[in-house]
């Protein structure tokens, strides 16, 4: 007879960083890492948030200007045979001979040659199923300790992923949270995403882009907590609930693999919300 595969476990961790005791991980965590999977998950997330632009179908082109080509024409009513370029030009004016060239590119207030196109496909399609399946295979890579360290993260554990008594969904100030991840020997990870704060070249500093940001640890509750006011201010961390993560929070800038803490009652309430 064959053994039941052994459940996997994860230590709960106290606001000390002291062990209290093991529980069981969801079966989410035992998913396979696709990352061209992520990698589209995460592209869809962005791009879902692009608004469509473009200039008017009409622009450079609502105007009088028009070319008649034909001989049969009087002069005053034709732009073919005059001694003038044959291109359109403005009719409302007392003579159709002055009339400066309008609605072609290469003249001024013309219409552009390659425009921007409103309706053009700048979103990336998932489907629902594929959208989950990359959110567990997401979720899954957090747990990888290989993956995590790939990304950069400063950590000291040995095995992840972390998890936090639920006391820490409670904590107010951002000096206890800061003494809380000092506890549990991450820290460091917001020291460095802190250090590589700089400002950003060029004008995108007076567009609501002054600085370029590194992302740190990613904190996961259970439900809307206090601790979320109290981490905001922390350098490039995140609060997110459980029920609200989605694949750009876990594999920021596609890579998968960000260093994530997670409180007992997230990973408790993690089953409800992801179906694997």
């Amino acid at each position: 007879m064959v053994d039941a595969k052994a459940e996997t476990k994860a230590e709960v961790l106290s606001l000390e960083g002291k062990k209290l005791r093991e529980i069981g991980l969801p079966r989410v965590f035992e998913s396979e890492v696709d990352l061209g999977l992520i990698k589209r998950a995460v592209i869809a997330v962005q791009t879902g948030r692009i608004q469509p632009k473009g200039p008017s179908t009409r622009a450079g082109r609502d105007m009088t200007a028009q070319y008649i080509g034909s001989r049969q024409k009087p002069a005053m009513y034709r732009t073919i045979n005059v001694e003038h370029a044959r291109l359109p030009r403005l009719r409302n004016r007392r003579y159709l001979l002055q009339g400066r060239v309008a609605g072609v590119p290469h003249a001024v207030g013309g219409p552009r040659v390659h425009r921007l196109n409103k309706d053009r496909v700048i979103v990336e399609r998932i489907n629902d199923k594929e959208r989950r399946k990359a959110v567990a295979a997401a979720i899954a890579a957090t747990a990888d300790v290989a993956l995590v360290r790939a990304r950069g993260h400063r950590f000291e554990a040995k095995r992840l992923p972390l998890v936090v008594e639920a006391r820490f969904e409670e904590l107010v100030k951002a000096r206890e949270v800061a003494a809380v991840l000092t506890a549990l020997n991450v820290y460091g990870d917001v020291e460095k995403a802190k250090a590589r704060k700089k400002v950003r070249p060029g004008r995108g500093k007076t567009r609501g882009r002054k600085y370029k940001r590194a992302k740190s640890l990613l904190i996961v509750t259970e439900k809307p907590a206090k601790v979320y006011k109290a981490a905001r201010n922390l350098e490039g961390v995140d609060v997110v609930e459980v029920r609200n993560l989605n694949a750009e929070l876990l594999a920021p800038g596609t890579l998968p693999g960000r260093l994530t803490l997670w409180t007992e009652g997230a990973l408790n309430a993690l089953a409800k919300y992801l179906v694997n």
